[in-house]
């Protein structure tokens, strides 16, 4: 019996895409830091506790079972959320230190990154496969 692939919705994933986008584009315009403690939280209870509240709130919302849309690979989500988590938090910090030079290079890969894949290129994920491709090639030079 083969091991069963732990999988996230697609619109749930999207909906914390959005989520992303929306906050980094409001903390923009409105100048208001703290906007980005949002989905820094959520993606750190993501990564520490497997419970995005993001995606909770948007399974309520889903019309099918969710095993009746795309998955995306749970592992997957995880990577990219702890990628998300560092920009995020480094835009936040360097927003609260008045280094908005940073911030906005920070914020501006996470916007990025999450937009490029509702578009239908990951970044993390080429990320991921790349790193692992190395680790695999590094394994095979020690033989």
């Amino acid at each position: 019996m083969g091991s069963q692939v732990r999988s996230v919705p697609r619109p749930l994933v999207r909906t914390n895409q959005w989520f992303i986008i929306v906050s980094v584009m409001l903390t923009w315009i409105t100048k208001q830091d703290w906007i980005l403690a949002i989905p820094l939280l959520a993606g750190l209870m993501s990564i520490s506790f497997g419970f995005n509240p993001v995606m909770r709130l948007a399974k309520l919302f889903l019309r099918k079972h969710p095993s009746q849309y795309i998955p995306e690979e749970w592992d997957q989500q995880q990577f990219n959320q702890k990628i998300s988590v560092i920009c995020l938090a480094g835009g936040l910090i360097s927003f609260l230190m008045n280094w908005n030079i940073l911030g906005y290079i920070f914020t501006i890969l996470v916007a990025a990154a999450a937009f490029i894949a509702i578009l239908g290129f990951c970044v993390g994920c080429f990320i991921r496969y790349q790193w692992k491709q190395n680790k695999f090639r590094k394994s095979l030079r020690k033989y």
